[in-house]
């Protein structure tokens, strides 16, 4: 091996190791995870809606669907993303009726079918809130990879810190991606429309 040739021998072995060793650090740390495969969001599971009919992962298909987490209780982000989920079935008019949205609650010890029920009346008649027993939710919060918390209050009361996010399912049941509601509800109302 010549002088020439042998500092780009060194410089080869040297940037070839360090690209072995990135991706075994990523593959090691879960980032290459995401790269190969889509996260596994969502799956099998049964819970009961506010008329205390029987909704499982086999209702959605055929249909788009979105899927918020909360509970009755909350205060602020709920009833607001419950409210703009509204506005955009509205804005869809009679092609809502094409459309599952699912308000799922982390929150089984009170959001029975009939608190759910009463909850809902003020909301767009076409969204179904499920819930159902601590193993059932616990289950569905896994499939969807979703954060739920009990948090303690000072009177001996508590409430739920939870993942915020609407999911969008295609036809098939599989999971497109989070749904963007900090939009006017005509843009998406039109991005939904593509799911149809």
């Amino acid at each position: 091996m010549d002088r020439t040739t042998r500092p780009l021998v060194v410089v080869g072995a040297f940037a070839g190791s360090l690209v072995v060793g990135l991706v075994l650090m990523l593959w090691a740390l879960g980032g290459l995870r995401s790269v190969s495969a889509p996260a596994a969001i969502g799956g099998p599971f049964q819970l009961t809606d506010q008329s205390g009919q029987t909704v499982t992962e086999k209702s959605m298909q055929g249909h788009p669907t979105l899927i918020f987490f909360g509970f009755t209780h909350c205060p602020d982000v709920c009833p607001t993303t419950l409210f703009e989920i509204s506005e955009v079935m509205r804005v869809m008019g009679k092609d809502a009726d094409r459309l599952n949205a699912y308000y799922i609650s982390v929150d089984p010890e009170r959001d029975t079918a009939a608190a759910m029920k009463d909850y809902l009346s003020s909301f767009d008649p076409r969204l179904k809130g499920l819930t159902g027993n601590s193993e059932q939710i616990a289950k569905v919060l896994s499939t969807y990879r979703v954060y739920a918390k009990k948090v303690p209050l000072k009177d001996g009361d508590y409430t739920m810190d939870h993942t915020a996010l609407i999911y969008l399912m295609d036809r098939d049941g599989k999971f497109v991606s989070p749904f963007n509601l900090n939009r006017k509800p005509e843009e998406a109302a039109a991005d939904l429309k593509r799911f149809l």
